[in-house]
């Protein structure tokens, strides 16, 4: 039970950390997400607007920790029109054999998804669809992130972007012989500017994700991986790379304490 409790502060921590200050209602949507097992710092949930919203990571990650059965999915071909990219999918959920199942309906077409995702109705509607079987199938009465339309952001001022620092031209990281590396170091770049990105955080993502030390130490190959990932990722779900890179400023803070108060004394 303690166990539980300090899982859940430490969690509120990292949320008022990331996303600021939170009013009473999203801290009692955020405590009731948490408390189902679901993760701030795993991208398990977003704050939009001031809104809690779980993710589709958030909730293929609690049905594998819950041992789902399986998912059915299945276009439902009445609804479905190809040439207007409209789509519709039904999807049920099996939490054990013995289940008859929990069913939830997605749809999906260019007036309904960000124009990022023009093209991609398809995979959105299905995304839904099972989205909200698997909010049925385990008490998750808030929406998720991939059922909700288009949504306008708050203004924001433009925040500098910091670039990452060259890389050495030994060959570990891809950035001699034929130039793909630079290419992917551009490709990277470009990925930070467009989604307006912290660069130093999608650093200590890189090096995480990769499994190394430094970027230094780095393939060619886990870079090119990366920014493959981070891309799609951006594409599919930005509010929860949001807060996934975040967890890596807590993080940061975290490790800098000690070392101040070592300095101090």
């Amino acid at each position: 039970m303690k166990k539980d409790i300090a899982r859940v502060r430490a969690e509120l921590r990292l949320a008022r950390t990331a996303w600021g200050r939170l009013s009473k209602r999203s801290t009692a949507q955020l405590r009731t997400l948490i408390e189902n097992c679901l993760s701030v710092s795993m991208g398990d949930v977003a704050l939009i607007n001031g809104q809690c919203y779980v993710t589709h990571t958030g909730l293929i990650r609690l049905a594998k920790r819950r041992r789902c059965s399986g998912i059915s999915v299945r276009a439902v071909d009445r609804f479905c029109d190809l040439d207007s990219h409209r789509w519709a999918f039904e999807a049920t959920v099996y939490k054990s054999r013995e289940c008859l199942g929990f069913v939830g309906y997605g749809d999906a077409d260019p007036s309904n998804v960000s124009p990022l995702v023009h093209g991609a109705e398809m995979r959105v509607a299905e995304t839904r669809a099972v989205n909200r079987a698997l909010r049925k199938a385990y008490g998750i009465g808030i929406c998720s992130v991939e059922e909700i339309g288009p949504i306008e952001a708050r203004s924001a001022p433009e925040r500098p972007i910091r670039k990452l620092p060259p890389e050495s031209s030994n060959g570990n990281n891809g950035h001699a012989g034929n130039g793909n590396g630079t290419r992917v170091r551009d490709r990277l770049c470009q990925i930070i500017r467009q989604q307006k990105l912290d660069a130093e955080l999608v650093k200590s993502y890189a090096v995480d994700f990769c499994g190394t030390k430094t970027l230094r130490e780095t393939s060619r190959e886990q870079v090119e991986a990366f920014v493959a990932h981070l891309a799609d990722w951006a594409e599919k779900d930005r509010h929860a790379l949001l807060c996934q890179l975040n967890s890596y400023q807590s993080r940061q803070k975290h490790a800098a304490a000690p070392q101040q108060q070592a300095g101090a004394a």
